[in-house]
Order: structure tokens, then C-alpha cells, then sequence
């Protein structure tokens, strides 16, 4: 399938009830009219005053207008100065009837929670933190599943001024413990197991290992396994609902970097930054509306989820998922989204690439009537997994391809549903983000490969990381290579018609004879074979030798790598690339290691076949399963 091919667009009726249609409606009433979306998104971050304070005026974020950037500059831009929010007060400002959550465990029955219920229970939860001494700026961290208990944990913190944090119980103690051992929280709330592949997990012995190591922390324990307060209780009470008037930057949250070197760095983001950040992205971009059943498959560690919760915001429910995707089969997740009547079913790359090579057919198997759009993200999707999506999934839905990080809990590049969608490209870059790609020598161009940067501040970019006294962590993070620019560290095209094509980490990249490439695009060619299930490329410098491109290869049930077999991949990366990036070796391996967002573990395994001890390269607690670099280290012994 050659990449730029139109797959869908949208028909008139279904662009006119779009929530971007109306929002360009609303800005031409006040004077600004624009031609195209490339218009607005240039307005967008030429003019950022007056697009961030149009987005402000059109969500009514508050009665009062403010100036909103007090200095363009990055890092340290103040938004909004002088104006008080509450993220979670903004959720309820009008207690809307219906359901709110519908949330569903691993071999669990669904289960529903009205808007009434859900804030009274986050009133209650927030009385219980008030009587526990948290007050504005305190820490609470939660060591829970993706279920109500979390939704209401958020809230409740976010009503108080209280800075939330969690981890899913399926991170081991030491895991936890580098991320909440950071930021001291004054309670806990910690579930004793969860449920994933048809097995119960204790975590009963992981939680008294994590409260050891927080000292002073009190615990709210879900579940019985759990010493401490009750959860049940911590949330029965009555209790009016008070949502603490907050400054703009008022820390909201804790996010976490992947932790693939050293500690993961500890992300601050505030409170009205990713309130007018997720309003527009999930309105605009993702075109989330009140009554929408808006679904992503993610765990409480992953900054999906809090992306999800955003969808409260615009009055949608949230369809909630805690289990394994591919248990009893890869059709859990379209089960979930006929029997829920979802809208808009969000997942990643990986997944739609492993219901591809399945074979499945929900469009025949399913009904999705209601299903309106399909988001992916976590890796770039391949132009195999966008047709996938359109013959096999269903052929009228809007494909939002999106990638953005856990830095800014946002998308960068993403969705727009009046344009149409391209095969292998990413939409559009988002608005109020300027994205740019740039060269060798630090200038934009189009129509080439270059690095992801922001030249222009976001609302959403981190007030600070915890305990980096001095700012000097976050300025070597983002701003080191291109001063008062922001490197993403990936590598990005923005194709001469606005769309953009994600190429992967560009600390990743391989280099032949002077002339670079994405990993992505060698793992488009291979992963288009049916002999091939997933794959990782490291391109191997060795002191006093040549780099070495090694192709590591997960073969499907069945198959076994012999020549004939290595022999293909060589030939298909040969025909569909260049002759530079046939691998110099091909090794079957079980399985490709991952982060938990399911990122591909390119630079340890790099560093790993260069000599590097594996665990300080990458942190245990980062990986979907620790045990898959043990054969690369295996490798790495043979190779030396």
C-alpha cells in the first residue's frame, strides 16, 4: 500500500456535527474565519493569545477572562495568571443525569456508576483526605487498577488541590517505589491484586513491602488483603462536595518518564494547564461530546489514563477496562465496545497490528453501530494496521492515528475529523502545538525527515519535575539540544500537506553511509510479512569496528527462522528500503521487550549488545515483562 493514500473522508453530515466545526463556527461569529484546518492550526500558534483565550471563552472555563501568557518563553511560560480553577469542579459543574463510568474487570460482570454517584463518593473521598491532614500541595498515591476506585482517587485529590500519582498493581514493589519513593505521599490507597490472562494476582505481599518504604504514608486499602483504612468506608459518607478554588499552576498530578535510564523522572502538570489542554484536545481533536462512550485500553501507569478521565470533562461516559486485551481471545476488547455501545474505542498500534495478524473481523463478528471513531497510539501504526482498520474493523470510522508523551499528557500529531484520513500518515499537527521538524543544522523543513520540536510554549508542558530543586533535569530533558526549543526525541515528517509520518526515537536511528532512517520504516517492510509477528532493529557500534544492523525477529506460530526464511526479510527490506539497511544479521527471539505503553526498547537493547549491565539501562518497573531482555543479554554474551 503505498503511504498517502486517501482511505476515508468524511461526508458532509458527519463534518457538520463534529465538535471542530463548531468551534470554527463559533470563532467566525467573532470575526475569525479560516479557509482550512492548515489555517487555523497556523493562527493557532502564530496568535496564541487569542487561541488559547478563544479556548478558554468557548469551554467557559471560568466567569472571568485573564491574560494568558504572562511570558512566551520555554521553559517557564505562566498561563492564565491570576486565575483560580478546580479540574475536578470543572467535571461537575453541572451534575448531569445518567451514567458516568462503566467499568468493566477481567472476568468480571460490567458495572455502571451514575454522575450523582460518582460525586458524591468523590465528595465523601475528599472528606476522608481532609480528616487524614492532606490539604493543597500534599501527594496521594494509588496503587490500583483501571477501575472506579481510580476515577474517584483523581477527583477526590484534584477537589482538595491534593497532588495525585499511580502505578497499576502489576508493577512490583521496587517499581513503585522509585516512582511514589520520590514524591512522599501523605496516604496510599492500594488494592490487594487484580486480575489478568484468567488468573487472580495477589499484591497483598507487594503492598506491605511499598508502605514500608513510604514512611508516614497512611493506607486506604480496596480489597480485604489490604491493612488500613477501609475504602468502603473512606467513601459511604456523606459529604458536600467543595472543590478548592486553585491557582492555574496548581500542581495536579504526577506522571512518570518510562524509566528506560536511570530513576523515572517524576512529570508535575498543573491543574488548569491540563484543563484547557485535554478541553481542546479531546473536543477538538478527538471530537469527544456529551453522551459519547469513550473508550482507550490503558492501565492506571500509563498517561492514557489520565487523558481518559479527561473525557469527563466534556460530559462523556468513560468506558473503563482492567484485564488483559487478548483474554479469553483478541475479540475482548470489540466485545466490550458492542456490549457498552462505545463511540470512540482507543488503543495502540500493537494491538490493532496483532488483531491484523489474527485475522480478525469485528466488522462481521461485531456490531458497531455506534462506533464512531478508532484511536491509536503508543508506536507508530503501520499503513498494514490503517487498512486493516478499514476492511476488517469498519469501513465507515474515522482512523485517529496520534503520538504525543507522557511530558505533556497530550498529543502533538493526532486526530481532526474534517480531514481525511491517509494511509500511513498521521492527520494533522494539533492545534496550539508548533511542530516542527528540523535538520542537521537546526532549521524546519518540509517533506524530509527530521527531529520533533515544539518551538512555541504549551499550556500542558510540566511545571517542573519533582525534587529538581534547580530546574536543571528538565532543561537537559527537553531543551539541551536547541535552546528555548523543545526536543521530543523523536523523529518526524510533516509532508507538504500538513499530515506527518512518525519515524520513532531518533536516538534509535540507524545510519548507513551517511544517510539515516527511521526503525519504523524498517519495521513496516518486515511486519507486512505474514512470517513475521513483531521485531526490534538496533544498528550495533562496536569499538574499533563497523556498525552491525541487527534485525531481531518474532516469527508467527509455526515458523522457524531458517535461511530460506532470513533470506526474505533481507530481500523485503532490500526491495522496499535500500540495499544500506538489510540487516546484517537476523535473530529469532521469543519476544520483543516493551514498555507498558508498549514502546519498543530499542536504546537498552543497543546499550545492552554494547556491554551494558541490562538494569541500568533500563528500570524493571519500566517493561511489560522483565524477563524478555534476558535473551538479548544471552545474545550480547554469544556476540561479544
Amino acid at each position: 500500500m503505498a503511504a498517502g493514500r486517501v482511505l476515508w473522508e468524511p461526508d458532509p453530515s458527519f463534518a457538520r456535527k463534529t465538535s471542530i466545526s463548531a468551534y470554527m463556527k463559533w470563532l467566525e461569529k467573532r470575526g475569525a474565519s479560516f479557509d482550512s484546518y492548515g489555517d487555523l492550526w497556523k493562527w493557532s500558534v502564530d496568535d496564541i493569545d487569542g487561541f488559547w483565550g478563544s479556548i478558554w471563552k468557548y469551554f467557559d472555563v471560568a466567569d472571568a477572562d485573564y491574560p494568558v501568557l504572562e511570558e512566551r518563553k520555554m521553559p517557564g511560560a505562566k498561563w492564565f495568571p491570576g486565575a483560580d480553577v478546580n479540574f475536578a469542579g470543572h467535571v461537575f459543574r453541572q451534575v448531569r443525569e445518567g451514567t458516568a463510568l462503566i467499568c468493566k474487570a477481567e472476568g468480571g460482570r460490567e458495572q455502571s456508576l451514575t454522575w450523582e454517584s460518582l460525586e458524591k463518593r468523590t465528595a465523601a473521598l475528599a472528606a476522608t483526605l481532609r480528616e487524614m491532614g492532606v490539604a493543597a500541595g500534599d501527594r496521594v498515591a494509588a496503587y490500583i487498577a483501571n477501575g472506579p476506585e481510580a476515577v474517584v482517587g483523581l477527583l477526590a485529590c484534584a477537589s482538595v488541590g491534593a497532588v495525585w500519582s499511580s502505578c497499576p498493581p502489576e508493577f512490583g514493589a521496587p517499581a513503585v517505589v522509585d516512582r511514589f519513593g520520590q514524591i512522599g505521599p501523605k496516604v496510599l490507597l492500594a488494592a490487594d491484586g487484580y486480575s489478568y490472562g484468567g488468573k487472580w494476582i495477589d499484591r497483598s505481599g507487594e503492598v506491605k513491602k511499598i508502605a514500608a518504604s513510604l514512611p508516614g504514608a497512611k493506607v486506604i486499602g480496596v480489597g480485604g488483603g489490604v491493612a488500613g483504612a477501609s475504602w468502603d468506608d473512606a467513601v459511604s459518607g456523606k459529604a458536600r462536595p467543595e472543590y478548592e478554588p486553585l491557582p492555574f499552576d496548581q500542581p495536579l498530578w504526577v506522571l512518570y518518564s518510562s524509566g528506560t535510564t536511570g530513576l523515572p523522572k517524576p512529570i508535575v502538570h498543573s491543574q488548569g494547564g491540563i484543563l484547557v489542554e485535554l478541553l481542546k484536545e479531546l473536543a477538538l481533536h478527538n471530537d469527544i461530546r456529551q453522551g459519547d462512550r469513550f473508550f482507550w485500553f490503558t492501565t492506571t501507569g500509563w498517561m492514557m489514563w489520565n487523558y481518559l478521565v479527561g473525557g469527563l470533562l466534556l460530559g462523556a461516559t468513560l468506558v473503563l477496562y482492567a484485564g488483559s486485551p487478548g483474554y479469553p481471545s483478541l475479540d475482548a476488547l470489540w466485545d466490550l465496545a458492542e456490549s457498552t455501545d462505545m463511540t470512540f474505542l482507543g488503543t495502540s498500534a500493537a494491538f490493532l497490528s496483532s488483531c491484523e495478524k489474527a485475522g480478525l473481523e469485528p466488522r462481521s463478528t461485531h456490531g458497531l453501530k455506534r462506533l464512531r471513531g478508532i484511536g491509536s497510539t503508543g508506536s507508530p501504526l503501520s499503513e498494514g494496521s490503517f487498512d486493516w482498520v478499514y476492511s476488517k474493523a469498519k469501513e465507515e470510522v474515522w482512523l485517529a492515528s496520534i503520538s504525543g508523551g507522557t511530558d505533556v499528557c497530550t498529543a502533538f500529531v493526532g486526530g481532526c475529523p474534517v480531514l481525511p484520513v491517509n494511509s500511513g500518515e498521521i492527520q494533522c499537527r494539533c492545534l496550539g502545538a508548533k511542530v516542527e521538524a528540523y535538520d542537521a543544522e537546526g532549521k524546519p523543513v518540509v517533506g524530509k525527515m527530521g527531529e520533533l520540536v515544539i518551538t512555541e510554549p504549551m499550556p500542558s508542558m510540566p511545571l517542573f519535575f519533582w525534587g529538581d530543586e534547580d530546574g536543571s533535569r528538565y532543561r537537559e530533558s527537553y531543551f539541551s539540544a536547541y535552546p528555548g526549543v523543545w526536543r521530543h526525541g523523536d523523529w518526524i515528517q510533516v509532508t507538504p500537506r500538513g499530515t506527518c509520518v512518525i519515524y520513532g526515537r531518533s536516538d534509535a536511528t540507524i545510519k548507513r553511509l551517511g544517510v539515516r532512517i527511521g526503525t519504523s520504516e524498517i519495521y513496516r517492510s518486515v511486519e507486512s510479512m505474514p512470517e513475521v509477528t513483531d521485531c526490534v532493529a538496533v544498528d550495533v557500534e562496536r569499538p574499533g569496528g563497523q556498525p552491525r544492523l541487527v534485525l531481531f525477529v518474532v516469527l508467527a506460530a509455526g515458523r522457524k527462522l531458517d535461511q530460506q526464511t532470513a533470506d526474505a526479510i533481507r530481500q523485503k527490506v532490500k526491495s522496499d528500503l535500500s540495499p544500506r539497511y538489510v540487516p546484517d544479521e537476523v535473530v529469532e527471539v521469543e519476544s520483543v521487550p516493551r514498555t507498558l505503553s508498549g514502546k519498543r526498547l530499542e536504546v537498552p537493547i543497543k546499550r545492552i549488545l554494547m556491554g551494558a549491565d541490562p538494569w541500568t539501562t533500563v528500570s524493571a518497573g519500566a517493561l511489560a515483562d522483565p524477563t524478555s531482555l534476558q535473551q538479548y543479554v544471552e545474545y550480547a554474551k554469544r556476540a561479544a
